[in-house]
Order: structure tokens, then sequence, then C-alpha cells
């Protein structure tokens, strides 16, 4: 997908693990479920950007792309503005570690889950439910 000029940008990474299957991590704030992601930064790749944000926003620093580079990007969200590309990457790391946000003063989640395929679709809202199914289709075919 070509990303307009005015749209802004994110990138994260569905972190996967295995445990008596495969997890997926999946974070909540307030009420809504997403994988870690954030906006692309000037002078930064859309990959850089989601291992640089999955780092911040969960401690993982052990990412195996051991699909590729492959990504799936979302529709346009809010009123159009916004699209995410989302990365696919194993993880052996179990803890998850919330750091504060400087520029909110607190964590930006307020809850994670390891969630199996099944869990992750009733939990992900209708614009991640593709990136869900893509996952799960590359990790579990």
């Amino acid at each position: 997908m070509s990303i307009h000029p005015q749209m802004t940008l994110s990138a994260g990474v569905v972190v996967v693990r295995r445990d008596n299957g495969w997890k997926y991590l999946i974070l909540r704030a307030y009420r809504n479920w997403d994988f870690p992601k954030g906006e692309v930064e000037a002078g930064e790749t859309p990959l850089e950007t989601a291992i640089r944000e999955t780092r911040e926003e969960t401690g993982i620093t052990e990412l195996n792309f051991r699909w590729g580079n492959i990504c799936k990007e979302t529709e346009p969200y809010k009123q159009g503005t916004k699209v995410a590309r989302y990365f696919l990457a194993e993880t052996s790391q179990t803890a998850v570690v919330f750091a504060v946000n400087p520029q909110i003063g607190g964590p930006e989640h307020h809850e994670y889950r390891w969630a199996d395929a099944s869990q992750l679709r009733k939990l992900v809202p209708p614009r991640l439910l593709p990136v869900a199914e893509w996952a799960a289709g590359v990790v579990e075919p």
C-alpha cells in the first residue's frame, strides 16, 4: 500500500513465542488491544521503528525475524489519517516490562497477554483482525 504524504505511518511487531503452541503478545491501553507499535520518526525505517517501539513498550529486545521482513498494513484508520505496518518476529523472552513514558508520566499500557490465535482474534479490534489472521496464517499455516 502506498502511504499518502499526509498520512501518519506507525510500525510495530506482532511478537510470538512458543509455549505449548504459539502465543501472540497483545497489549491493552484502556479498552483498546494492540500490538507494540509507534509512529515512524524522521530518519527511521519502519522496521527500525517497530524494533524500537517493541523495546520501549515491552522491554523485549530479542526479536528473531525468522519469516523475513514480511509485513502487513492496516487499512487507514482515525478518519483515514493513519496506517499501521506490522512485522512478525519470534522471541523466547516471556517477561514484559512496561516502562514509564516520559511524555505521559506512566506506562502506555495497562495489561498484556500472551494469547493463542483464538484468544487473539477475540481481543483485537476489527481494524486489527486482518493483521491477526495474517500473523496466524504465517506462524500456523
